[in-house]
Formats: C-alpha cells, sequence, structure tokens
C-alpha cells in the first residue's frame, strides 16, 4: 500500500513539474491555424501599405496562418477585379483598402454575403463591414483647419487666404476631411479659400498646382494639403517661390521618418500622424478577433480611430517617427 501511494504521489509530482496546459492558449493558437487572409490595398510599395503589410506578416508568421497580398497597383479596375476573384476564393479575411467609397462597396457587402470577413483599414466605403480600423479624417481635418486658423485668422498672417490640395474627390480621406475643415472654416469667414484642386496623390501635380496658386495669390498665408507624399510637391513651390517662411503648410500621413525629416527641414509645419504602425497592431488584434468569433461575417460591425499626434518642430523625435526596417 505505501508503495503505491509513493507511486501515485511521484506521477502527480511528475506531472506538476509538467505544468498545466492552457486551454485557452491550445484554442487560439489551433482556431487560427492555416486560416486564410489576403490584404487588397491601393497600391504596394509606399509607406502605408508596406507598414501594415510588415505588421500583418510578422503576425501571419507567428500564428501560422496563410496570409497574401493582392496589389492592383493604383488600378481601381484591377483591384475590383482581384477583390471579385477573392470572393470566389473566399478566404477566411479580407483587408481592404478602399480608392474611394464607392466603386468597392457592392462587393464588399458581396464577400460578407458570402461569409467572408473584412476589415477595412484607414479608407472606408459606404458599406460598413465587420470592422474599420484608421484615421478619423474627419478629426484630421478639423484639426488642420484650426491651425490654419490660428496662423491666418484677422490680423495673424500674411493674408487670410488659404489653399487646399485634395488627392481623389472621391476618397474618405477626402470626402471626411474637408468635412471637417470647412466645420471649422464655416465659423471663420474671414478665412478665404482661394483654391481647392486635387492632385491625385501626385507630388508633380500638387506642385505645379501650387505654383500657380502662388503666382495668382502671393500673399497666401495658408495650405492644407491631403496627404505627406503628394505634399511635398506642394512644398517644394512654396519653398521655391521663397514662401517657405510666409505659407504655413500643414498636411497628414502615417508618421514615416522621412515625412518627420520634412518637418525638421521646415517642408511642413504641422504634420498629422495617423501612426502606421499603431494602426498595424490594432489591424493585427481585429484579425485575430474576428478570426476567432463564431460570429457570422457582417453579423456585428466595429470601428476604432485611432489617436492621432501632431508633428512640429518642437516635438519631432525618433518615438514619434518610423522606418520600415523598424517594424518588419
Amino acid at each position: 500500500m505505501a508503495a503505491l501511494v509513493a507511486t501515485v504521489t511521484a506521477t502527480a509530482t511528475l506531472a506538476q513539474n509538467k505544468g498545466l496546459e492552457n486551454p485557452r492558449s491550445t484554442s487560439f493558437h489551433g482556431t487560427l491555424e492555416g486560416k486564410k487572409v489576403v490584404f487588397l490595398p491601393l497600391s504596394m510599395g509606399f509607406d502605408l501599405t508596406e507598414g501594415w503589410a510588415a505588421r500583418m506578416r510578422a503576425q501571419a508568421d507567428r500564428l501560422n496562418y496563410d496570409f497574401q497580398i493582392r496589389d492592383p497597383a493604383w488600378s481601381t479596375d484591377a483591384g475590383t477585379r482581384a477583390l471579385q476573384s477573392l470572393i470566389g476564393e473566399a478566404p477566411d479575411l479580407i483587408v481592404a483598402h478602399n480608392p474611394d467609397i464607392q466603386s468597392y462597396a457592392r462587393l464588399l457587402a458581396q464577400a460578407q454575403a458570402k461569409g467572408i470577413k473584412v476589415v477595412q483599414i484607414n479608407l472606408e466605403s459606404n458599406t460598413q463591414t465587420d470592422s474599420y480600423v484608421g484615421a478619423d479624417w474627419t478629426e484630421i481635418g478639423k484639426q488642420a483647419a484650426e491651425a490654419v486658423v490660428e496662423r491666418c485668422g484677422e490680423g495673424k498672417g500674411s493674408s487670410n487666404k488659404v489653399a487646399i490640395d485634395t488627392g481623389v474627390p472621391t476618397a474618405a480621406s477626402d470626402v471626411f476631411q474637408l468635412d471637417g475643415i470647412y466645420k471649422v472654416l464655416d465659423q471663420h469667414p474671414e478665412i478665404e479659400v482661394v483654391s481647392q484642386q486635387a492632385t491625385e496623390y501626385n507630388p508633380e501635380k500638387a506642385r505645379s498646382i501650387m505654383e500657380t496658386v502662388l503666382q495668382q495669390h502671393p500673399d497666401l498665408c495658408g495650405a492644407i494639403g491631403i496627404w505627406d507624399n503628394q505634399d511635398t510637391g506642394t512644398a517644394s513651390a512654396i519653398e521655391q517661390a521663397g514662401k517657405g517662411d510666409q505659407v504655413f503648410l500643414v498636411t497628414s500621413g502615417g508618421g514615416n521618418r522621412v515625412g518627420c525629416e520634412n518637418v525638421e527641414n521646415g517642408m511642413f509645419d504641422l504634420y498629422i500622424s495617423y501612426n502606421v504602425p499603431l494602426q498595424g497592431d490594432i489591424l493585427n488584434a481585429e484579425i485575430a478577433r474576428l478570426l476567432l468569433s463564431e460570429t457570422k461575417a457582417g453579423e456585428n460591425k466595429a470601428l476604432y480611430f485611432n489617436p492621432l499626434t501632431q508633428i512640429t518642430k518642437d516635438n519631432v523625435n525618433q518615438r514619434n517617427c518610423w522606418t520600415l526596417d523598424e517594424i518588419r
């Protein structure tokens, strides 16, 4: 009897020394393993999409699910065809980066109806899907306009004249940001918007537009751009005209190191960052949550507008800025 007790005690001790399996960990990893996630960006090859993809790829590798990218290379038609193909392939989840608020709207609804969960990243469509993670463009517009009013309001700047450069007029970043801008400017009738033109995200077009605006309005006080990559062209035109100290330029972007350097060198006066690495981390959490959830696609809808950081010469630093090598 004593020998039996000793054996049982030894077995229990051995089991205890091996630890205790966590069923939640086992379920978490087992459920995610083998799932398929596909990213449909506007295009690869620039800071935003490369940053998000790096974060998503790292999580997929860690949790052993499949991560793929379908790159339409700035073509809405190619993106539409890719999305149609994905609906037929039926991955577990699609991460969609919308070119505008309408082009993918019907197809995203179709994807959810087929049981494919959808997260939209940083640019929304008219269809609300399982989740949206990204910037609150209305808030960006408000912050940009408030900064310009502070600089160019009555008796403060070279004039009360302001120019606005948009990207693609039907994109979420444009329509919602303009709403935020005018919510502020409508309260300040002294501010005169002398130009509002679309650049199609092209820095050369942005530069040409600003050159013309400055020729027509040499006393221009402020400029609001929609995206830092395009607004390097706007900044170049302002610098070449010798009006870097006169024209207050506000832009926004993902907070990459190049954008921060353009704050340091005086090209951008205010840079509103929506922080791509943070967005990538939130995006990953949403991907995992939706893949783990037994809720049907489209049954519950969520969104999260991530925090914004206003970067100026006074606070620009490595903590506020990132490089792709750092987040891979």
